[in-house]
């Protein structure tokens, strides 16, 4: 009997040393490798909505066009939640009036953009308005990339903040775990 209870006793340590081992590796993991966010704001809308929770992760992460990236913004003192349209080296063209964006000339196929046909004026900066193509023109410096939200009327994005410094990337969304607004979850695209 006595060795059945000392036996119950080890195996309730081995168990509970378990435990505790796997909530470090937890731990450990989404410090380190993952990590979660939720969605503030409709700047993102119809792809991510306001309180749906994201994995992210940096872990060996170069930015690429397309890629939904979370970013500490410098410039709005910020966490924003962005599409990347361009990196360095690459030149954008916005054509305001008819909602169309062009990366190195060639035209973006954007069905995920929320837009009624074209792009408010207000969310650009003048500076980058070219008068004779009737666009606004930038070329994204090295170590920068060109980040916008995909509902282009209501995101405060690099048309306004100017281009996002790579260091300022605090990850890659990897997918949708909870979903704000009932839409699902899964991989963001």
């Amino acid at each position: 009997m006595k060795k059945q209870g000392k036996r119950a006793v080890d195996n309730l340590f081995d168990f509970l040393e378990i435990i505790v081992m796997a909530m470090f590796v937890v731990v450990l993991v989404f410090t380190f490798v993952f990590r979660t966010v939720n969605v503030q704001g409709q700047s993102m809308q119809d792809t991510l909505f306001e309180n749906d929770s994201l994995v992210i992760s940096k872990l060996l992460y170069t930015p690429k066009q397309g890629d939904i990236v979370v970013v500490n913004s410098s410039v709005l003192d910020n966490r924003i939640i962005k599409r990347i349209i361009a990196v360095e080296g690459q030149k954008v063209e916005i054509d305001s009036k008819s909602a169309t964006v062009k990366v190195n000339g060639a035209v973006l196929d954007e069905s995920y953009i929320k837009c009624d046909g074209s792009f408010d004026d207000e969310y650009f900066d003048e500076r980058y308005y070219n008068k004779e193509k009737e666009v606004y023109e930038y070329y994204v410096p090295e170590g920068c990339c060109f980040v916008m939200g995909d509902n282009r009327n209501h995101s405060t994005d690099s048309r306004v903040i100017g281009y996002v410094p790579y260091d300022e990337i605090v990850g890659r969304v990897l997918f949708r775990f909870a979903a704000g607004n009932d839409e699902g979850v899964g991989k963001v695209d």
